[in-house]
């Protein structure tokens, strides 16, 4: 994901990096020559007149745009909900990182460090299972060698670790660290991590219906295909460069909705997971008097 500050509304109109025109830049030319085409020959096939005014593209396109706008909010409401879930599990291993340190009385403080490298372990892996990426260089780091061997032979390395996690609380409950109450409170919190898990996972696995974005995608093209045949008439010469400009509105708005559909990916527009990930152990190591390397701020313009 990019970052950036907020930019000048001028320089805004000439920003590359972070916004989807690079992709469509191919396919706005071909609609650029097509509308060409169409002025050259005067909006005429195999000496057939393609019959084509404004009225009716004015009314599809309006409807169009409707649509369009019900596909962007779906998609942004399923971003929203993956940075929503993000925001829990900081919150969450803030909390688990509290109790660990202040709700037991012989708790060590080598046993508070083991389970907050698991807490840490739990985000990386849950990065890496979202975006199908191997997670064993970030794991190494946070987990000992028979926890390591154990989930790296496992298909869903973040449930795992948390099957770690409530074993650190076990035995704590057992060596009477913690009591009855205390162990509630610390299962009441790792709940809280399987419902992010299985939250992400949700997003993850079930997209907004495939023939419903196909159906869009073969619209939206062919509205921008007719179009210059509706306004070779009255336009002339200017019809590509305002045939482009609309083709660009219609286009952008779908290659938008496709990016962040899924959230958790390494596009421009997706969530920074690598900066949420060094964000929450930057907290929850800070809390337990541990200082970790951090990007330094002047290279965070691209996160992830």
């Amino acid at each position: 994901m990019i970052i950036r500050k907020k930019e000048h509304w001028f320089r805004m109109l000439f920003i590359w990096n972070g916004s989807v025109l690079p992709a469509l830049l191919p396919r706005l030319i071909l609609i650029f020559l097509l509308s060409v085409a169409v002025v050259y020959f005067h909006g005429v096939i195999f000496s057939f007149k393609i019959p084509l005014n404004t009225t009716p593209l004015t009314l599809f396109g309006f409807v169009l745009a409707l649509f369009l706008g019900f596909r962007n909010n779906a998609s942004y409401d399923r971003f929203w909900e993956g940075r929503k879930l993000w925001g829990a599990l900081l919150n969450t291993t803030r909390s688990l990182t509290r109790q660990a340190l202040t709700l037991g009385e012989n708790i060590d403080k080598t046993a508070v460090y083991e389970f907050v490298q698991l807490l840490s372990a739990f985000n990386y892996a849950l990065k890496h299972q979202l975006r199908h990426t191997d997670p064993i260089a970030d794991l190494q780091k946070r987990l000992n060698k028979e926890q390591l061997n154990i989930v790296t032979d496992s298909q869903y390395k973040p449930a795992m670790i948390l099957k770690f996690l409530g074993e650190w609380v076990q035995k704590a409950k057992k060596e009477n660290k913690i009591d009855t109450i205390q162990q509630a409170r610390f299962d009441e919190n790792l709940n809280k991590l399987a419902d992010v898990l299985g939250g992400c996972e949700r997003i993850q696995s079930t997209l907004i219906p495939y023939s419903y974005s196909v159906l869009l995608h073969r619209t939206v093209y062919l509205y921008c295909l007719l179009l210059p045949f509706a306004l070779v008439d009255s336009l002339g010469w200017f019809t590509p460069f305002i045939v482009v400009f609309i083709a660009y509105t219609f286009v952008a708005f779908e290659a938008i909705a496709d990016e962040i559909e899924e959230p958790f990916g390494t596009e421009a527009n997706d969530l920074a997971l690598t900066s949420m990930c060094e964000m929450i152990d930057t907290t929850i190591f800070e809390m337990i008097d541990v200082h970790i390397d951090v990007v330094p701020k002047s290279s965070q313009k691209i996160i992830d």
